[in-house]
């Protein structure tokens, strides 16, 4: 299998990834304000702000900002998202809905907000880690995948992945 697939079909997207990590230790990454900060976001920006209040119901409420002068515009620009907990099975699947916001947690009226389900399989030590985001149409799919939402995914996940060999 590849490193990472990413399919779309209609309103849902897929993005499959092998991570040469214990399932336990991608599912952490996943839900400690700690190891989020260290990794989330692509290359070129940090997570000066992260709250995680894991557990259905809670909230994930994180900014990204952008710290690297060479990607013009988007240089200090802030990125407000956060995340509602639906359902969460340790080390094997977390649920959420997906949410642009602001600095205080408002959820962006317009912006798509779709349903994640993050799901973790242990293969001979290493993770499948299935990230399967479906959205209220496929309008709103393709709005984010035009804003360039993949390739920022695929730099987050590289970021994960490098996160993951440092701290074995």
């Amino acid at each position: 299998m590849l490193k990472q697939t990413v399919r779309a079909e209609g309103k849902e997207l897929f993005i499959e990834r092998i991570f040469n990590a214990p399932r336990e230790m991608v599912f952490q990454a996943f839900s400690d304000a700690e190891h989020l900060k260290q990794w989330w976001g692509p290359r070129g920006w940090t997570v000066p702000v992260c709250h995680v209040d894991f557990r259905p119901g809670g909230v994930w409420h994180y900014c990204m900002k952008c710290v690297d002068p060479n990607q013009g515009d988007f240089y200090g620009f802030e990125s407000w998202g956060k995340g509602v907990y639906q359902d969460i099975v340790k080390n094997e699947k977390i649920v959420y809905v997906d949410y642009f916001s602001d600095a205080e947690g408002n959820v962006a009226e317009g912006m798509p907000a779709p349903l994640i389900t993050l799901t973790f399989e242990e293969h001979d030590g290493k993770t499948k880690f299935v990230n399967h985001a479906a959205y209220e149409s496929a309008e709103a799919l393709q709005k984010v995948l035009d804003m360039g939402m993949e390739q920022g995914f695929t730099e987050t996940m590289d970021r994960l992945e490098e996160h993951l060999q440092a701290n074995r």
